[in-house]
């Protein structure tokens, strides 16, 4: 007998197999198993967000494992919560499963969520599972403030420096290489689509730094850099020289597809970094490295980002329904 399927085996059965695997986290004062958890909130706020994963058209089990999978969830709602300066405290996951999945891959899952949750001290707490066409991993996040004020995308200020922290670019070369069937061509950049990290204990240090503005880049530098701009009504300038490394990372297999590197630098998604803005004076904290400033936005323009002091000309990352 082989490995079960998810319709040969009950709700409560599945459960049974998954929740051991998932962990408990040091803010949750009650955990799964009742009808919902309860986790701490010691400013008397929380942080919450949400997201979700559709196969088909956020992965395909032919590229990814569980594992990949569980992971992926995880890092992109930990990096909006982080984003907020906040610290991630705990999960929430609601599944929908086709009758033939395996079983073995919805442990798995629970195993990729609980790599990326345990470390950070984050648990998961409960969700909800159903049948379904295909596989949807929706997943809701919380996190603690920790007393402080939420950084938003609109503080942003004429004369602050632009940093970012993490990688650029290297999840969208990974999905080409995958795309292409060259995925032995670099097992890092395939790596970095499959499951991508997020340098999530960041944004609070960011926080504590005297960040202005913070977003998580999941759709693109500049998409995401044009999100704070608008939101704080202002222009991003980015240093083209800052970027001249991920180039050369990225341009071995860039040749071999026959693409520009810097387009997966400056519009490639799901990378998960933190772009942060800071006073000129501020010491900018690491991993967060300087790549531009904020300027003012002209009396009679809308803000937007520029490269080099000029608009740039790769395509600004992804759109969910535009593509």
């Amino acid at each position: 007998m082989g490995e079960p399927l998810v319709r040969e085996v009950s709700e409560d059965a599945l459960l049974a197999r998954i929740v051991p695997l998932l962990p408990p986290g040091r803010a949750t004062l009650l955990p799964s198993g009742d009808d919902a958890a309860v986790v701490a909130a010691a400013d008397g706020r929380f942080v919450v967000t949400t997201d979700v994963l559709v196969e088909g058209r956020h992965f395909r089990r032919a590229w990814s494992t569980g594992r990949d999978v569980g992971r992926r969830a995880a890092v992109q709602n930990l990096a909006d919560v982080a984003a907020m300066g906040a610290v991630p405290t705990a999960l929430v996951v609601a599944l929908g499963l086709p009758g033939d999945l395996p079983v073995a891959w919805l442990e798995d899952l629970a195993r990729g969520l609980a790599d990326e949750c345990g470390p950070l001290g984050v648990g998961v707490v409960g969700g909800d599972l159903s049948g379904g066409s295909e596989v949807t991993v929706a997943v809701t996040a919380l996190g603690d403030l920790e007393g402080r004020a939420p950084v938003t995308r609109s503080g942003a200020r004429p004369g602050d420096v632009v940093a970012h922290a993490g990688v650029r670019g290297r999840s969208a070369a990974g999905f080409a290489l995958l795309a292409a069937d060259l995925e032995t061509l670099d097992d890092e950049l395939v790596a970095a689509y499959r499951h991508p990290t997020s340098p999530v204990a960041a944004g609070p240090v960011a926080a504590r730094a005297g960040a202005t503005a913070m977003i998580d880049v999941s759709d693109g530098l500049l998409r995401d850099a044009g999100r704070l701009a608008a939101a704080s009504h202002v222009l991003i300038d980015l240093d083209a020289d800052a970027f001249a490394a991920d180039r050369g990372r990225l341009a071995a297999v860039a040749e071999v597809l026959g693409e520009d590197p810097t387009a997966w630098v400056l519009g490639g998604g799901e990378d998960h970094g933190l772009l942060a803005t800071f006073p000129a004076s501020a010491l900018v904290p690491g991993p967060f490295v300087v790549v531009g400033r904020v300027l003012a936005a002209p009396a009679d323009g809308a803000p937007e980002v520029l490269v080099g002091g000029a608009r740039p000309s790769v395509p600004a990352g992804w759109d969910h329904f535009a593509g």
